[in-house]
């Protein structure tokens, strides 16, 4: 089982986005047949070197595309954390979930500038398609960091085009995860979705909130 999570002892202030935040559109990017043509999920969960045994969370999880392909990739002795924001939702997918009898997948509500993972459970934390529609990148992830396991990763599947067209330049979503102490360890092409795949681990130590610098957009 996953560790609970800490409560914040304070609030500390963190820059705002100096650029557009595209707006929640839909619950999901595109037809899951239309996706599985192009075998995204499965060149996505290669690149991201997911195996059986692994610990996953799906943030922006939607309608579960990633979800239920995660679960069947890290098998019955991993686990895949499946979050979202609306409330609505997280309750098809939590639905999805209970009807396809994936004991190894937990379904949660996260809020819009904290996923409230629990500390040092995380190899791999996607963030497919939703990168642009975080209000707050920079306390979401500072907070989402101690999540990450020794060794883990952020994996960001996003379109090389600007915040308002629903995509994420490669440039600004370096210098964003930068300013939190991320570096970028991998970024490969994805013709499929019209983007990339970016990997991130943490570097460092994780900067003061006070501390951090906007990035232009």
């Amino acid at each position: 089982m996953l560790a609970a999570c800490k409560p914040s002892e304070q609030t500390p202030e963190f820059p705002a986005a100096d650029r557009p935040v595209a707006p929640i559109t839909a619950s999901r990017f595109s037809t899951e047949e239309a996706r599985d043509r192009v075998n995204e999920s499965g060149t996505v969960m290669d690149l991201a070197g997911i195996k059986p045994g692994m610990t996953v969370a799906d943030i922006g999880a939607g309608e579960g595309y990633y979800t239920i392909r995660l679960a069947q990739r890290v098998g019955e002795k991993g686990r895949v954390l499946a979050e979202d924001i609306v409330p609505q939702v997280r309750d098809a997918l939590a639905e999805r979930v209970t009807r396809e009898r994936l004991d190894n997948v937990s379904v949660r509500l996260g809020e819009p500038a904290d996923p409230k993972l629990p500390e040092h459970s995380f190899d791999r934390i996607f963030m497919v398609h939703m990168y642009h529609e975080i209000e707050q990148p920079y306390e979401f992830l500072w907070r989402m960091r101690p999540s990450l396991s020794k060794g883990g990763r952020v994996i960001v599947v996003d379109a090389e085009r600007p915040t308002p067209n629903h995509g994420t330049p490669i440039a600004l979503l370096t210098c964003e995860f930068a300013a939190v102490g991320y570096k970028l360890v991998e970024k490969t092409p994805l013709p499929a979705v019209d983007g990339y795949i970016a990997q991130f681990e943490a570097s460092g130590e994780r900067p003061q909130p006070e501390t951090i610098t906007a990035c232009k957009g």
